[in-house]
């Protein structure tokens, strides 16, 4: 019989990997906690219209790779291929916008697009994202901007480059919009038929495709910089100086647009050497008319998405060291079937205490028993024949020092092996 896989862009996270991926979750779990972010967990699919309006018709995004199909009831729904829109319509959905601004989340969900799978780059791939409804001063782009920042410290992730731009509102944006198709114009037979059809749309995302025709004629492009209005200009200028305050790098770089259609004036990406051609690893911005669009009050907004999967591979790269998953704290081994059943009692009344307790569930000789424990990283060993079943006693031995300890078996278990544990903690806190 064939045996069935996993789909083309698909990866299974086995253990030993994910560990690394729950010890990153929890950095940004607590990372966002520190600085009152919420969690939000929105459906993995929702209806078409929602990503054709938010993420924008002329976009690769929606054009090219959104996984869409009809349900049972002729419904056309989609696997949601980002984050935002859907933080946006549950925002709006269940009235969060009456509470005090700002309103903060963060989420860390599957996202789904239909592209080339190669390294980095998935079909199914996963995001940590943070969403900013309800303010729209500098202060915020470059606390969002400094979040980002200190979550990569917090994970040790060197060689990182911040990029920021201004794109700008609609008001200045036509002007530019203007500019833009006037110089790709002359240039329209270096274009690829998908950035031709965008021409006379949406002209900016043409600053995105990474067709060689498209890139090379970009490369004269006008700058979006040269056409801000003044209260963008302010906006960015104070977006640059917050960041200086509190002394975070970066490089305005004007050929940033991003490429989704939903973003205003603030930008950013920050950048890895460590990924090769995939090099943005997290990438956001404002999006200050999105509400508006998606049918609710005009309301300021921002936000960013960072891949798990290319952050995984830059620390790989960097060798970065992930901590040690659990490990088997006692391993109970047996001879006979009366002792391996009281093995099994006792490993079950010692994990009800936390205590990450192991015992043979195979039928495995005692040899075999001690290697598979050290193969587990066993920090003790508890071993149970006959003699110690009718004695009701035990000894436990510290794997690490030889040190051997006698327990009573028939009298709070759990409390000796604490103690024993906790000296042993104690002991090796004393050798630095």
């Amino acid at each position: 019989m064939e045996l069935i896989k996993a789909q083309r862009g698909t990866q299974d996270i086995l253990p030993g990997n994910s560990e690394r991926w729950q010890a990153v979750e929890e950095v940004m779990r607590d990372e966002a906690a520190v600085n009152g972010i919420s969690e939000i967990r929105t459906p993995v699919f929702e209806d078409t219209r929602l990503f054709q309006r938010s993420v924008g018709e002329t976009t690769d995004v929606v054009q090219k790779e959104m996984y869409t199909f009809e349900d049972k009831g002729g419904r056309s729904v989609t696997l949601k291929p980002e984050g935002t829109a859907g933080a946006v319509r549950s925002y709006l959905e269940h009235g969060l916008y009456n509470s005090p601004a700002p309103q903060k989340f963060y989420y860390l969900t599957p996202c789904y697009r239909y592209e080339k799978a190669q390294a980095g780059r998935l079909r199914e791939f996963h995001q940590f994202g943070v969403e900013l409804f309800g303010t729209s001063l500098p202060l915020a782009d470059a606390g969002l901007i400094a979040f980002a920042n200190g979550l990569f410290d917090r994970l040790c992730v060197k060689n990182l480059k911040l990029k920021i731009n201004s794109i700008g509102c609609p008001t200045c944006r036509a002007e530019y919009t203007k500019a833009l198709k006037t110089y790709f114009t002359e240039r329209k037979d270096r274009l690829c038929e998908t950035c031709r059809s965008r021409l006379d749309r949406n002209p900016m995302r043409i600053l995105d495709c990474k067709e060689p025709g498209c890139a090379e004629a970009a490369k004269g492009a006008p700058r979006i910089l040269d056409y801000l209005c003044g209260d963008c200009k302010a906006h960015f200028e104070g977006v640059k100086s917050a960041l200086d305050s509190i002394q975070i790098e970066y490089e305005v770089d004007p050929s940033i647009v991003r490429g989704l259609d939903y973003y205003t004036r603030t930008v950013f990406e920050f950048v890895s050497a460590d990924l090769g051609a995939q090099s943005t690893v997290c990438g956001g911005g404002r999006y200050d008319g999105l509400v508006e669009e998606m049918g609710g009050k005009p309301t300021p907004a921002l936000g960013f998405a960072l891949g798990i999967e290319r952050l995984l591979m830059i620390m790989e790269a960097q060798q970065i060291e992930f901590p040690e998953p659990h490990p088997c704290e006692l391993y109970i081994a047996s001879v006979g079937e009366a002792a391996r059943k009281r093995a099994f009692q006792m490993a079950c009344g010692l994990r009800e205490c936390s205590v990450a307790a192991a015992c043979d569930e195979v039928g495995r000789s005692l040899n075999a028993q001690m290697k598979y424990a050290d193969k587990l990283g066993a920090q003790f060993t508890l071993v149970l024949g006959d003699d110690e079943l009718e004695k009701g006693l035990g000894v436990v031995k510290n794997m690490k020092t030889g040190e051997k300890t006698k327990v009573n078996l028939n009298n709070d278990i759990e409390g000796q092996f604490a103690a024993i544990s906790t000296r042993a903690e104690d002991e090796e806190d004393l050798s630095f």
